[in-house]
């Protein structure tokens, strides 16, 4: 009879659909259980990854589109700080020195006399205004070097916009523009309004950002300088550093500052999911994208701790699961499971960590001239949002207390109105090596969730909200237009509608049981009530 019902068994598998096929072996092959106690002590769970958010250079700022990028993040996430290049940069016009026979006008309508500073804060105003109007503060990166003070007027970086990375020639004329910059900001905003911003000096000191000779001392320098000088105008400005690259020189620049005595008031460094192990921890291994970013915070996490400063704010004011421009990474649902997996990591070792960037009007590389190219930004060229705008839309559901689970693939949390709100995902690496768009699903068993919840009504309800190559995701949408340089205004507005998360699946939970399945790449998240 053993042969009979193994023959049965494969007849009626056979009749299966295709679908229910994959789905029940999935199930078998990766089946994972989470047990909830809805009743159970939580951690506080502050949303240390949606605080701040990362743009393009400031004086984007002044564009349409990037304050509608704003805007549209803004809802989705309620995030508090945006943080950007370039705000002493040329193109903003904040210094210039006088030239003989040349008139530079100042706020009193006055010419400069020949090497005299002259401060326009005109599109200064315009840029923060246009934050505060739109309910974001600004995390004011200090930099570049305007030209006229520049030490070295040929040290120009490689971006597009080639910002100058030299350090000042002439520190009294830098620590005055310093003190000007933050009295203006004090008389135009209030010292209660600025006392809430952060001032960060310079971005990336340990790398090509800085033209400084050796790399660290002569940050110090600038540091220094700078922080004094803010202090000179408000002991209320909090000012850090020093915004490394690779999580980098923290534990140093501590020491610096204790040693010398300098105010610091937080501390900045940044990492990406592809930076390697050489560079970040000086070690021969290879750690995944996956993990990078969170090992980094643990290193730096400790760092703090380590120092004479261990309550100290640590602020990751840039990251991403790349810091290069990766079409199969930063546009694909791959980065649901990505920023879900770096949540649960990173909890309770950071303060804030700031997302590199919220929206792909962004011009290091040149002007973008498509969409989908691999950009940082959750909103692409054209106003249409990715589906890293669907996961940080998705993860603002989640509760101020985490409950603890037995699983790297969940987070379990609690409203203050007792709500559970669930995240699960299925993570899959990203299709071929990232450098060139694949098209495709990605590979793998569907991930089989089975649900125990204690300590909840017997009528509970489940809303379930998904991202995955089917539910929020306008990249299919996309590869079937042909992936046009330039769409037409009909289709971004295809575009945009394919974009869209839909509406959310409502499911009873039956005995506080509930079972779900999601596919490899797939986020879901889900609230009972």
């Amino acid at each position: 009879m053993k042969w009979l019902t193994g023959w049965l068994l494969a007849f009626l598998t056979m009749l299966l659909p295709a679908t229910g096929m994959a789905q029940a072996t999935a199930s078998a092959s990766d089946s994972v259980g989470i047990q909830v106690d809805a009743k159970a002590p939580g951690q506080p769970f502050p949303h240390f990854w949606e605080q701040m958010f990362g743009s393009g250079r400031a004086v984007l700022a002044l564009r349409d589109d990037y304050r509608a990028d704003l805007t549209a993040v803004r809802q989705a996430t309620g995030f508090d700080y945006v943080r950007f290049h370039g705000i002493l940069d040329d193109d903003v016009g904040l210094f210039q020195l006088g030239k003989s026979g040349q008139p530079f006008y100042n706020a009193t309508d006055k010419s400069a006399g020949e090497g005299q500073p002259v401060y326009n804060f005109s599109y200064v105003d315009q840029i923060y205004d246009g934050l505060l109007e739109r309910g974001v503060r600004p995390f004011v990166e200090l930099g570049f070097m305007p030209r006229d003070l520049s030490s070295d007027p040929k040290a120009l970086q490689d971006f597009w916009y080639h910002p100058n990375v030299a350090p000042p020639k002439d520190y009294a004329l830098w620590d005055g523009m310093i003190r000007a910059f933050a009295q203006h900001l004090i008389a135009r905003y209030g010292i209660d309004e600025v006392s809430t911003w952060y001032f960060e000096v310079w971005n990336e000191p340990n790398i090509g950002f800085w033209a400084g000779n050796p790399k660290m001392p002569t940050y110090y320098a600038l540091y220094d300088h700078t922080a004094r000088a803010l202090k000179s105008v408000s002991p209320r400005l909090r000012v850090g550093g020093p915004a490394t690259a690779q999580a980098a020189e923290v534990a140093g620049f501590l020491r610096h500052v204790h040693a010398a005595n300098v105010p610091v008031d937080f501390v900045s460094t940044h990492v990406y999911g592809d930076d390697t192990a050489d560079n970040v921890f000086h070690t021969d291994e290879h750690i995944p994208r996956k993990d990078m970013v969170c090992r980094a915070v643990d290193k730096v996490h400790k760092e703090v701790l380590a120092s004479a400063y261990p309550k100290l704010p640590f602020f990751m004011s840039e990251y991403n699961a790349s810091y290069a421009n990766l079409p199969n990474v930063t546009d694909t649902v791959y980065m649901g499971p990505w920023l879900a997996n770096t949540i649960r990591a990173c909890a309770g070792k950071v303060d804030a960590m700031s997302y590199w960037t919220f929206s792909d009007v962004f011009e290091e590389g040149g002007v973008v001239r498509k969409p989908f190219y691999g950009g940082f930004g959750l909103i692409a060229a054209g106003r249409i949002p990715k589906p890293a705008y669907n996961a940080f839309a998705m993860l603002h559901r989640l509760g101020e207390q985490q409950l603890q689970v037995a699983s790297d693939s969940a987070l379990v949390t609690r409203r203050a109105d007792g709500s559970l709100v669930l995240a699960l995902w299925n993570y899959a690496p990203p299709l071929g090596d990232g450098a060139s768009y694949t098209p495709g699903q990605p590979t793998g068993p569907a991930r089989h969730f089975r649900i125990d919840i204690t300590g909840i009504k017997a009528d509970a309800q489940a809303t379930v909200w998904r991202l995955d190559q089917t539910h929020g995701n306008a990249v299919g949408a996309f590869d079937r237009m042909g992936r046009p340089d330039f769409p037409s205004r009909e289709q971004l507005v295809q575009l945009r509608t394919a974009a869209k998360l839909g509406e959310p699946e409502h499911l009873a939970v039956r005995a506080g049981k509930l079972d779900l399945d999601v596919p490899p790449q797939g986020l879901v998240v889900i609230e009972v009530r």
